[in-house]
């Protein structure tokens, strides 16, 4: 059920999923709204409290129909939790302004695909470009990447994990969006998402760093298993620059294509592994 459940999500949401309306970032912007205390106990209260609801309802459905109404809830799970509906427009406005040489407006999309790790205030062309890729980078990570890693190694409670993951990415978003660096970092939620990005990143790393320049990604990638002091943000780019070093660009419109374009294919890659594991008994 894990490998239909991915393959219909990630059809819909290529095809289908334009905007806010199927993202539950934007459904809970209501909730986050009337928060006016942070702290990481309200983070967790508020996470658990996410997942308990989650797996209420998947729960329920249990043995009704044959199962299909669970599975109706599995594939509506996937489709609010996976996927960065609004995020792809701001990409596409950006590769639109930059394309028709529009300034103001592409580096307006360019500060909300940057929002969370932000750029240098005094860099180069080259500098703001290869940031901008590796924000993109994390984008695919975050939305993609990291959801369908413990979508998958959840089995039976896979949706419940998915919930947690996309509440705590969408709690850290709107603080970023709507509150101060203090608050945010009250809520603790930047160092729970770092524990919990802690194996998935170096997965999808290790992806980057087969697809990169094996004789120096592979000895960071190694090295980077022992690292407990930089992000995952920053462990994860570094690698995936190995692989965009082959193509360097100092164009506005290419270089993030380039970022884009590899992004895709390490998704394309962990789809195709969930496939062997579910052909060969692994998954369900």
């Amino acid at each position: 059920m894990t490998l239909f459940t991915l393959l219909l999500v990630l059809g819909w949401e290529r095809l289908f999923k334009l905007g806010e309306h199927w993202q539950l970032d934007h459904r809970l912007e209501l909730l986050f709204r009337r928060r006016r205390r942070f702290s990481l106990l309200r983070t967790l209260a508020m996470t658990l409290l996410a997942m308990a609801i989650a797996a209420l309802v998947i729960w329920s459905q249990k043995g009704i129909l044959f199962g299909v109404p669970q599975l109706l809830v599995w594939i509506l799970t996937g489709l609010f939790c996976i996927g960065a509906g609004s995020v792809r427009l701001h990409y596409h406005a950006y590769l639109k302004a930059a394309s028709q040489d529009d300034v103001a407006a592409h580096q307006a999309m360019a500060a909300e695909l940057t929002l969370i790790h932000g750029v240098p205030v005094e860099c180069s062309e080259g500098e703001f470009l290869r940031e901008l890729q590796n924000a993109l980078i994390w984008i695919n990570f975050r939305y993609y990447l990291a959801p369908l890693f413990w979508f998958v190694v959840g089995g039976p409670y896979g949706p419940v994990l998915l919930v947690g993951y996309a509440f705590l990415c969408a709690w850290q978003s709107w603080l970023a969006k709507h509150q101060s660096p203090l608050q945010r970092a009250q809520s603790g939620v930047d160092g729970l998402l770092h524990v919990i990005d802690w194996i998935p990143a170096r997965l999808a790393g290790v992806a980057y760093a087969l697809l990169g320049h094996g004789e120096k990604a592979l000895p960071a990638w190694f090295a980077a298993l022992t690292d407990l002091h930089r992000s995952q943000y920053q462990v994860l780019t570094s690698l995936a620059q190995f692989s965009l070093a082959r193509d360097p660009h100092l164009d506005k419109v290419k270089t993030p294509r380039v970022a884009v374009a590899l992004a895709k294919r390490i998704s394309l890659v962990l789809v195709v592994v969930v496939a062997l594991l579910t052909i060969y008994g692994t998954l369900v």
